[in-house]
């Protein structure tokens, strides 16, 4: 395909994104010139930059959006940081049930919950307060690095199935690699909006296909004119870990950075840890237009210990005499990323925001693996992988809220560019000439708008679509004379070039009836779709011929993943009781997986996830609140030569359980947590029949007090010492056979600080 044509296809494409906004634009001076009803009370323009969903706890169209506090409950109000203490059991409630896409099952976690939460990472903070949310984690404790959260049940390819963003802005990068959580500071989060379902992909693309997880981070905007907030704490395991956070205030304008560094010797051996963060804002704020410029880095340095393998038939079973051993006593993976990103809001008329932000996101990462006892670069023994990845975007929006037709509307509607570049260097060591270089770049522009009306007082219906083009050139420098090569066997050669062009769609349809206050019945409907990434273009279609083992040229191929899914819940909401529950049914064409009797990746036969989630809270009195969540996640092959079986690394059963109670005036405050789930089918194990993962649950403890400015915290994590891994991987051709990554056991870590 000629670059003429590539740059005409993006044209158009861009044409028929903008579209949206002109159509946006016209209805919303329409509506408020036509009509001539009175204004829609509306606040100053701000929160659109941090969420695309409605704002927490709002209802639909009938009220406007309020933007939410900048101090979180059982924080330090001036700052908008969390003392670590706080108002706990007056102040902080469960994981909120409401706001976000109507008709979407939605839970909001706020930053009191993760002050007070026993949890030592933001993947186990979600996965206890979120139902259904599951874990796959390789390392556990201090270190939680790589840990995936996977909502409705997409075991290993969890990461590429649940859109993560920051501030509404997505994190989810074209390769295969999973948004690191642990990057992200605690105590620069403000809350966290969980959609579960594929609803977010008419507001944020590609991905959103098991769910949404968009974390709102905190500005410092509203506090006093200085601020500041500091932390240490030490634990198991050689752990030590601090955490700063500071605000200046000066009259429209407001300044913050918060950061944390973490490092430990990790549980195992060779799983030595050491991970850097820092977000630094600058906000304007007026009545009229607000704008704003954040930039993030983080730098991480993690060594990997491999699984430890379990194998009957030669009397192996290294997890039980040797749990915290290295297979792969020099492997290590490494990362830097860095951020920036502006943009601002101005009203154009009463009810009506432009919204336009737009920044770059790099991250670099490099890795080493050895299967020698010596960590040299040899022939077959030895990989070495440089990656840098860049991507640019820009997304301006419209934010309509009037009255249509009498009816309270609010209407979103904007487009989205995203031009990402993938560089990655394959060899067999540092410093020597690669095999493959490969280079993929890929475009996205898409147009999209979704629209809440308020039919009757107590009815909310909303709708929306996004059509979104992708354009991929793909190249795979081959060097056959690079050292240590394989070609030399035959084994090894370079891929075919790709250029593709593709078009596709999403969908959303929701509605919430109001019985009465105490009673809310919700429904939806969606479509969502997923790109393959690039890894698993790489890795895509045999590179080797089964019967000659001669090389075959790969050829970047596969098809866009699509899904459908359908559901239905009630939310109650009365007194000191909030609960929430939904029964979903999703279909899957063309779902991306790894093969293990092929060994690429290829695009499987339709699935289906099936299940039903139920949260419940309740505020016994002003000292002591009750938190429980249970699920039921199906995920199987509904076609194919596995119809019936389970797709691995999703667990059927799970289920989670807490309190907060506030002993004695904030002075002692006790938060306790229970997650349990059931067995699971190992990674591999399509065919099912393996032994399964053991089911296992843990339980978490943790004391913290607040004095003046002062504050402490004691956690005690697994305290029964469970002996657990959930993930492992079975062998394809001996029944038996599997590495599991064993986690850690019983942990303690003790933290103090101040606020000034």
């Amino acid at each position: 395909m000629s670059s003429v044509s590539q740059a005409a296809r993006r044209h158009s494409s861009l044409l028929l994104a903008s579209s949206f906004l002109v159509l946006a634009a016209t209805a919303a001076r329409a509506q408020a010139v036509a009509e001539q009803l009175p204004a829609v009370e509306i606040t100053k323009p701000g929160d659109q930059n941090q969420t695309r969903a409605r704002a927490t706890g709002e209802q639909a169209a009938p009220a406007p959006r309020r933007a939410p506090s900048t101090a979180p409950q059982g924080g330090d109000t001036a700052s908008g940081t969390s003392t670590g203490a706080g108002n706990t059991a007056a102040g902080a409630g469960s994981a909120t049930q409401s706001g976000g896409i109507v008709g979407a099952a939605t839970t909001v976690i706020t930053a009191a919950d993760i002050a007070h939460s026993p949890s030592q990472s933001l993947a186990e903070i979600i996965a206890t307060q979120t139902p259904g949310a599951q874990l796959t984690t390789l390392f556990g404790g201090p270190v939680a690095a790589k840990t995936t959260v996977d909502l409705r049940g997409f075991g290993a390819f969890a990461s590429a199935n649940t859109l993560v963003l920051i501030n509404g802005r997505r994190l989810n990068d074209i390769d295969m690699a999973q948004v690191d959580l642990s990057t992200i500071p605690l105590n620069s989060i403000e809350r966290i909006e969980i959609t579960r379902g594929n609803s977010g992909a008419v507001l944020y693309g590609d991905n959103a296909v098991g769910g949404t997880i968009n974390i709102v981070t905190k500005t410092g905007v509203g506090g006093p004119p200085v601020s500041l907030r500091v932390e240490s704490g030490f634990g198991s395991f050689n752990t030590r870990q601090g955490a700063v956070s500071t605000a200046l205030n000066f009259g429209n304008w407001s300044t913050s950075f918060y950061g944390n560094a973490v490092k430990t010797d990790g549980y195992r051996a060779n799983n030595q840890y050491v991970q850097e963060n820092g977000v630094g804002n600058l906000n304007y704020t007026s009545p009229g237009f607000t704008a704003f410029f954040n930039v993030s880095g983080d730098n991480q340095e993690l060594r990997l210990p491999g699984g430890r393998l379990v194998d009957p038939s030669i009397g192996v079973d290294l997890v039980t005499t040797d749990r915290r051993g290295a297979t792969t006593p020099f492997d290590y993976a490494n990362q830097q990323g860095a951020s920036a990103t502006a943009g601002f809001t101005k009203t154009l008329i009463n009810g009506v925001d432009l919204i336009v932000d737009g920044g770059v996101r790099d991250k670099k990462q490099q890795g080493a693996f050895f299967s020698s006892p010596t960590p040299v670069p040899a022939l077959f023994t030895s990989t070495y992988v440089d990656a840098h990845l860049q991507t640019w975007s820009i997304t301006p929006r419209l934010s309509v809220k009037s009255m249509l037709f009498g009816m309270p509307s609010t209407l979103l509607t904007g487009i989205d560019y995203y031009d990402a570049s993938f560089q990655q260097n394959r060899g067999a060591g540092q410093g020597l000439a690669p095999w493959h270089m490969y280079d993929l770049r890929q475009q996205t522009v898409a147009g999209y708008f979704q629209h809440t009306v308020g039919v009757a007082p107590t009815t909310d219906i909303s709708y929306g679509a996004r059509v979104q083009n992708i354009n991929l050139s793909a190249r795979d420098r081959f060097d056959a004379t690079a050292p240590f090569n394989t070609a030399i066997f035959g084994a090894d050669i370079g891929a075919l070039p790709l250029d593709s062009n593709e078009t596709q769609y999403a969908l959303h349809l929701g509605a919430e009836h109001r019985l009465n206050d105490v009673f809310t019945i919700f429904g939806r409907a969606a479509r969502a779709f997923r790109t393959p990434d690039v890894d698993e273009r790489v890795s895509s279609g045999p590179s080797f011929d089964p019967f000659t083992f001669a090389a075959i040229p790969q050829t970047f191929q596969l098809k866009t993943q699509t899904s459908q899914d359908v559901e239905g819940g009630l939310r109650i909401k009365g007194g000191g009781l909030q609960m929430q529950t939904s029964v979903y049914l999703m279909d899957l064409n063309n779902e991306l997986h790894f093969s293990p009797v092929l060994f690429f990746n290829t695009n499987l036969d339709p699935t289906r996830r099936y299940g039903s989630e139920t949260s419940v809270s309740y505020r016994v009195n002003d000292s002591l609140l009750l938190r429980n969540g249970m699920a039921y996640t199906r995920a199987i092959f509904r076609e194919g030569i596995w119809a019936g079986n389970d797709v691995p690394l999703v667990s059927r059963y799970t289920a989670s359980a807490g309190l907060t109670w506030n002993i004695w005036q904030n002075f002692v405050v006790l938060d306790a947590t229970a997650r349990f789930w059931s067995e699971r089918r190992m990674d591999n194990d399509q065919a099912n029949t393996q032994m399964m993962i053991p089911a296992d649950a843990t339980i978490d403890l943790k004391l913290s007090g607040q004095y003046e400015r002062f504050f402490w915290s004691f956690s005690v994590n697994n305290v029964l010492n469970a002996l657990y891994y959930d993930y492992a991987i079975a062998s394809t051709f001996t029944n038996g056979r599997f590495s599991a990554y064993p986690l850690p056991g019983r942990t303690y870590l003790l933290k103090a600080g101040a606020t000034f």
